[in-house]
């Protein structure tokens, strides 16, 4: 479980578009309290998955062999099919009829809440959602478990904390260098994602398929 979480977690925190749409909010007017407010939203989103898992597993993970472990293992293997699956319409769903990102569409906002509701719309579900399938595993129980939910959290929004800290302590050169990342973003966030969601989605769907089998 805990491979599998750091594994998930940096690839959330990679995903392309809300690092691209965090770089944007930031370099807005009133850019730092919006950043917190996308981070807020953000870390929300994981801890409320988080927080709905282990309420419906109790905080242990479901015995081998049994219904619940069977349904977990099997919505595991779908996650990671739907992962792998992804790349084929991601090119085409991530426009707008205009040619302009929907995330640019939709941070037109220039209130905080604006970009709290961003980070909600941005976060990869896909990738949170074999997160969520994921932490199924985890036992209350053991103290590692709490480590590696907190490890997970803490890296899967790791890129914006660094870039808000980075935005705050040195505000001039983070306008300017944050401009080179994410024009390197713009001009491979279709590699990126595809490799993102062929590395996550083969992991938990060829784990799963092997326990289903075995």
């Amino acid at each position: 479980m805990v491979l599998g979480l750091i594994l998930i977690g940096l690839a959330v925190t990679l995903f392309p578009f809300p690092l691209m749409a965090f770089v944007l909010v930031l370099s807005a007017r009133g850019g730092i309290r919006k950043g917190l407010a996308f981070i807020v939203a953000w870390l929300a989103c994981l801890v409320a998955v988080v927080a709905a898992v282990l309420l419906l597993t109790g905080g242990e993970p479901p015995q081998p062999k049994s219904s619940p472990s069977t349904a977990a293992l099997t919505g595991k293997l779908a996650v990671g099919v739907g992962l792998v699956a992804t790349p084929s319409t991601a090119g085409a769903a991530r426009r707008v009829p205009t040619g302009r990102p929907a995330w640019r569409t939709a941070w037109s906002g220039s209130r905080p809440w604006s970009s709290a509701g961003l980070a909600v719309f941005l976060q990869p579900w896909g990738l949170v959602a074999a997160g969520a399938a994921t932490v199924v595993e985890a036992a209350l129980s053991r103290l590692e478990s709490y480590l590696a939910l907190l490890a997970y959290c803490l890296i899967a929004s790791s890129s914006l904390l660094t870039t808000e800290v980075y935005a705050l302590v040195a505000p001039h050169s983070a306008r300017v260098r944050l401009l080179a990342p994410r024009t390197w973003l713009d001009g491979h966030q279709d590699q990126a994602i595809i490799g993102l969601c062929l590395v996550i989605g083969l992991l938990p769907a060829s784990k799963s398929l092997y326990q289903l089998t075995a």
